[in-house]
C-alpha cells in the first residue's frame, strides 16, 4: 500500500510513464495542475507556493520509495520533482493567460535540462533530496528570469 501511495505521488499519477519524454509530462502535468487549481479553487501565489512546498517535501519520500522499489539512483519514471519546479517557476508569473504559462514551461525546462551551476550539483545530493533539489533549483532560476523580465523590462508575462 505504502509504494502504491508513493508510486501515484512520484509518477504524479502515473504521468512518468509517459515513454517518451517524461519530463516535459510531468512539466505539463504540473502546468495542468496549477490550471485546475486556479480555475476552479481560486488559488492564487501563495497557496501554489504552499503546494509546491508540500509537494517538494512529499516528492522526497515518494522519490525515496520509488529509488528503493526500482532500485535506480533517479528513476526516469519520477516526475514530482518537475510538477514542484514548474509550479516554482510560475509563480513569478503576473497572470494566468497562455504567454505565462508559455513562459514558465519553457524557462523551467530550460534550466532542467541545461543544468546551470548549482542545478548540476543539487542533483549529487542523497536519494530524494537530489532526485527533488535539482528540479527546485531549475524552478527558482525560471521564476528569477520571469521576475527580472516583468520588472526591468516590462514583459507581459
Amino acid at each position: 500500500m505504502k509504494f502504491a501511495v508513493a508510486e501515484v505521488i512520484a509518477t504524479a499519477f502515473y504521468a512518468g510513464y509517459t515513454p517518451k519524454a517524461p519530463g516535459t509530462v510531468g512539466a505539463l502535468f504540473g502546468l495542468l495542475l496549477i490550471f485546475l487549481l486556479h480555475r476552479f479553487l481560486f488559488f492564487i501565489d501563495i497557496h501554489l507556493a504552499i503546494v509546491a512546498a508540500i509537494l517538494t517535501i512529499v516528492g522526497v519520500w515518494a522519490s525515496n520509495e520509488m529509488i528503493d522499489a526500482l532500485q535506480m539512483k533517479d528513476p526516469q519514471c519520477v516526475v514530482i520533482d518537475e510538477v514542484a519546479g514548474q509550479m516554482i517557476a510560475f509563480l513569478a508569473c503576473a497572470g494566468y493567460g497562455w504567454l505565462n504559462f508559455a513562459a514558465a514551461f519553457a524557462l523551467f525546462r530550460l534550466f532542467d535540462i541545461w543544468k546551470p551551476f548549482p542545478v548540476n550539483m543539487l542533483e549529487k545530493l542523497p536519494r530524494g533530496w537530489g532526485v527533488m533539489a535539482d528540479d527546485v533549483m531549475a524552478g527558482l532560476y525560471a521564476a528569477l528570469v520571469i521576475y527580472v523580465a516583468r520588472n526591468f523590462f516590462n514583459a507581459p508575462i
